[in-house]
């Protein structure tokens, strides 16, 4: 079968790497070729992972039969207009972005004008350390008969019944949760070290939520959100957009958008054991960049 990629980020890079050579010539593209600054680290990117990169979307999906979108959430109907034109007819397009329902409806009406067939796919945890085995849902009218196909790749699946937008749904609203709370215990994380009490507010948590290391824990959320954050802020947004297609009101997702969107910015390195730094340690190291970055 042949394999193409549009985006070759952390999703892309996992679930290739996975795969250990068991598909070759597989080809992608990724915008970042298009820039000067970002050109040569993803060329060598592509070289590291023994694939074939393109220099622009034809290049890579001209003859795919299976093509994985992996992109940043803000870019994934875009993607889709840029690709769309290009594609073979009856090619699969396995939209893995995270996206509103609405947002992937509108991608999923460009694929298939184009003759493709559309498949909505959620991604429902971190690609590392599972890489091509994290778990998915896919929805829509394709995605029955895909399974087998992705399922043989290997890839880890499980058809959701229902209409393009299903298995986003899921993934969308649980992100209200997941994603809100790593912005949550940040702040409060912060603030117990900004008030010195870091030693007492921390623990105390188990009170109230026993099972759950929650120094572990929120050292872990800070990390994700410090290396992930401006990702997680474009995935927040369309979480937003979900809600609101759902005539729901989303103050505190707004808030997340916010949250990751400022650790984004913090110019700490953090660190590669997290949960055995614990909170106060990472916290203590964000602190002070943190509140230079938001007076900036």
């Amino acid at each position: 079968m042949r394999i193409a990629f549009i985006g070759m980020g952390e999703a892309g890079g996992a679930l290739v790497a996975g795969w250990d050579g068991a598909h070759p010539g597989i080809r992608a593209y990724d915008i970042k070729t298009d820039a000067s600054t970002t050109a040569g680290p993803m060329w060598a990117r592509y070289e590291r992972l023994g694939i074939e990169g393109a220099e622009r979307p034809a290049g890579a999906v001209g003859r795919a039969e299976l093509v994985f979108c992996t992109v940043t959430a803000d870019q994934a109907v875009a993607a889709a207009r840029a690709a769309a034109p290009h594609l073979a007819r009856g090619a699969w397009w396995c939209d893995l972005n995270s996206c509103a329902p609405s947002s992937k409806r509108e991608a999923a009406e460009v694929i298939e004008a184009a003759g493709g067939r559309y498949v909505d796919v959620a991604v429902m945890s971190p690609v590392h350390p599972r890489l091509n085995m994290v778990p998915l849902l896919i929805s829509g009218p394709h995605a029955a008969e895909i399974a087998p196909v992705l399922e043989a790749l290997p890839m880890s699946l499980r058809v959701v019944e229902g209409e393009v937008g299903r298995a986003s749904s899921i993934k969308m609203i649980r992100s209200v949760m997941i994603k809100g709370i790593e912005a949550l215990s940040a702040e409060c994380a912060l603030a117990a070290v900004a008030a010195g009490v870091a030693d007492e507010v921390i623990p105390s948590l188990a009170n109230n939520y026993p099972g759950t290391d929650w120094s572990a824990q929120i050292a872990y959320n800070m990390e994700r959100a410090l290396v992930h954050g401006g990702r997680r802020a474009a995935e927040m947004e369309e979480v937003v957009k979900t809600l609101s297609d759902l005539g729901l009101p989303a103050s505190m997702t707004e808030a997340t958008v916010r949250w990751q969107r400022r650790l984004s910015q913090v110019d700490v390195i953090p660190p590669e054991a997290p949960r055995e730094t614990g909170a106060v340690a990472v916290a203590e190291s964000v602190l002070p960049e943190f509140v230079k970055s938001i007076h900036k």
